[in-house]
């Protein structure tokens, strides 16, 4: 069985299928699904090299839950699972506690923006 070692700052990810029904009980087909951001981390590389040649120790470890960004990584096809391969810029975060969720992110976009107000109210 071949087995996926990723380099530098890359790291392996088995992405966490969407759901296939939505909250009213409709099933979606295969291609109205959107592409999963969400996945369990597989496989993590040894860390970034640096000018000064050391290397950047990862902040990801493996068993993580991460979200990335949507076009991030490269999708290939290993022992008939699919997986992605990202570098540790593309993640956008580690997921804590259970499983990312819309309504976080919506919030998460809330207090970004009353931040962001009061910011821009500071400077006035």
């Amino acid at each position: 069985m071949a087995k996926l070692k990723p380099l530098s700052d890359r790291i392996i990810v088995k992405a966490v299928t969407a759901e296939e029904k939505t909250p009213g009980g409709i099933v979606l087909p295969d291609t109205a699904k959107e592409k999963p951001q969400e996945g369990e981390v597989l496989a993590v590389g040894p860390g970034k090299l640096l000018d000064n040649g050391k290397v950047a120790p990862m902040d990801i470890v493996v068993g993580d839950r991460v979200v990335y960004s949507k076009y991030g990584g490269t999708e290939v096809k290993l022992n008939g699972e699919e997986l992605v391969v990202l570098r540790q810029d593309d993640v956008l975060g580690v997921v804590e506690n259970g499983t990312a969720s819309k309504a976080a992110g919506k919030a998460a976009g809330k207090t970004e923006g009353k931040s962001a107000g009061k910011t821009a109210a500071k400077k006035k």
